[in-house]
């Protein structure tokens, strides 16, 4: 062998041993899931899909909201092992065909850990094959569709689904208001219809019939045929399946139309908007919700003053929501770790974390939702929402 050619050995040997090194250096290093390596003091990133423009914005408003106001306090903290937390808000305007598109950026965005939304179940669930495909957990903290779950083992929520929701709305109007001929106003979406279908079963189930049922689209503003029709079947009552948009409109729609029944509506109309909105007319509205900003407990006043001192505003469903969503999201990447894989086992184990909504996070490892939590019966009075008194709704004259 030539001097040359055993000079040429000798560097393809050393090139070789130096990339065998430069592997064992690298397999060292944290990695996500999706193989990025994250430096000392480096962000850590969660992807959030939910509306920002279009009919459902103000949502997507209150869940920065809530969702600043917790990384506020992660980051004035030291951040997760001194990491400040961030998040990517991608507009999807709550339309399935965007949540799809956001869905295959995030997956390929090798910065995400896991995602947060959308905000309607339908948005989240055309979505869902994407993320579970490629193993980034969907953390749909307001899907409350009895399906969303059962996309596969990253689908995760804090949201009461609808199979639990409905029967304690109905429980509530029935036994509790005395509703007993009721009319269903209901957003035309699959949440609407789904939440309709359940509460109507329950409802049947506590002694009370649905007398009238009527849908309406997303974008509707007139509502005053849609009572029309449903006055014609004489109910007792009426039950709204809705936001507190559309609830707020067909409150005002219905006194102003002389519909004098009381009205009770889900807790998606819990909110200070809905009082905004609906003034005068939805004093005497009964709903139900898992946030109140008069609860006593530390966590609970905590929260709701330090939105009041930074937003001049009382904080509703959405916005807790959102705070919660993300004081999880950190907590779950602090003790699991800053990896897709770590994100993915930690919601099957995590527990004991504080929450303003549920006092602790406590998941069932079978349907991967909150486990026992409950709703608070409220009603409108004097313009504000409190809790309800126990007396039975007074009838229309």
């Amino acid at each position: 062998m030539s001097k040359e050619q055993n000079e040429g050995r000798q560097r393809m040997v050393l090139h070789r041993i130096a990339g065998v090194m430069a592997l064992g250096v690298a397999c060292v290093l944290p990695l996500t899931h999706t193989g990025t390596a994250h430096a000392a003091g480096d962000p850590y990133w969660v992807g959030v899909t939910g509306p920002l423009s279009g009919q459902d914005a103000q949502y997507g408003e209150q869940w920065k909201r809530g969702f600043d106001l917790a990384l506020e306090q992660i980051n004035a903290n030291g951040g997760i092992n001194g990491h400040p937390l961030n998040y990517d808000f991608e507009d999807s305007r709550s339309d399935p065909r965007q949540a799809v598109a956001i869905a295959q950026k995030f997956v390929d965005d090798k910065r995400i850990l896991l995602e947060l939304g959308d905000l309607s179940s339908g948005a989240s669930m055309a979505a869902s094959p994407i993320y579970q495909r490629a193993g980034l957990v969907q953390f749909g903290f307001t899907n409350s569709h009895p399906d969303f779950t059962k996309g596969g083992d990253y689908m995760w929520s804090t949201a009461i689904s609808q199979a639990e929701e409905q029967p304690l709305l109905a429980s509530y109007v029935t036994k509790g208001l005395g509703f007993k001929k009721i009319a269903v106003l209901y957003l035309n979406t699959d949440w609407g219809r789904t939440s309709k279908d359940i509460f109507a079963k329950a409802a049947a189930e506590d002694g009370a019939q649905v007398v009238a049922a009527e849908g309406y689209q997303p974008n509707e503003k007139d509502f005053r045929a849609t009572l029309t029709r449903v006055k014609s079947a004489s109910p007792d009552s009426l039950v709204l399946i809705s936001y507190y948009s559309d609830g707020a409109q067909i409150v005002r729609q219905a006194r102003a139309s002389g519909v004098h029944e009381p009205i009770a509506a889900v807790g998606s109309v819990y909110s200070p908007k809905f009082l905004d909105l609906g003034g005068d007319a939805v004093n005497g509205v009964y709903t139900e919700s898992n946030f109140f900003p008069g609860d006593p407990r530390p966590e609970v006043q905590s929260f709701v003053q330090r939105y009041r001192a930074k937003y001049n505003a009382e904080p509703d469903t959405f916005a807790a929501r959102a705070y919660d969503a993300m004081t999880l999201a950190a907590e779950v990447i602090r003790r699991y770790g800053p990896t897709r894989s770590g994100v993915h086992d930690g919601f099957a184990k995590i527990d004991n974390v504080p929450s303003v909504i549920f006092g602790k996070f406590r998941f069932d490892p079978q349907t991967r939702r909150v486990a026992g939590a409950k709703n608070l019966d409220l009603v409108v009075k004097d313009g504000k929402f409190a809790l309800w008194d126990g007396k039975g709704a007074p009838r229309a004259q």
